[in-house]
């Protein structure tokens, strides 16, 4: 089944909904900071009517099957050597259809889009326990760059004690 990538629009918004739960889902046993509940991410609509975003949808004949986003912003530092980069997030492909190299064609769509409004640096976040992702993104052409690490110190017995 052929796959084509196209910008969504507001009636995709309720399936978008739905993979964005998915994306929690996913993420959940990688980020025990996460609350409990139904969260979001994302405002979703207003990422699909924003002139410095692209949302992409993937679809498989009348169905959507994957999603992602990029976002032009400033760099993320003053002294970088570029002054604007594209965030890219919301990857998401139906477990349905994983493995058919669904992401590979929504990243290709956002990069494009990119280069067309002149970013030339492209930013992401992947937990770094989740191999299959970061494995995907090095595939597409993604190195590590930097770890970001944390603490909580609930769990510090230095803390805990008092």
């Amino acid at each position: 089944m052929e796959i084509i990538v196209r910008k969504a629009v507001r009636e995709d918004l309720p399936l978008l909904l739905t993979f964005e739960q998915g994306i929690i889902t996913s993420e959940r046993p990688y980020d025990p900071t996460l609350k409990e509940g139904e969260i979001h991410y994302y405002d979703v609509a207003q990422m699909i009517a924003a002139d410095h975003m692209e949302v992409a949808v993937a679809v498989a004949g009348n169905q959507i099957v994957g999603s992602g986003y990029a976002r032009i912003e400033p760099a993320s530092r003053p002294y970088l050597k570029h002054d604007k980069q594209a965030y890219l997030g919301f990857m998401y492909v139906d477990p349905a259809y994983r493995g058919k190299g669904i992401n590979g064609k929504i990243l290709a769509f956002l990069k494009e889009w990119a280069y067309l409004q002149d970013v030339l640096e492209l930013r992401l976040d992947v937990y770094a326990e989740n191999e299959a992702a970061v494995k995907a993104y090095e595939k597409a052409g993604f190195s590590k760059h930097l770890v970001e690490m944390r603490m909580d110190l609930r769990d510090d017995p230095t803390y805990l004690a008092q």
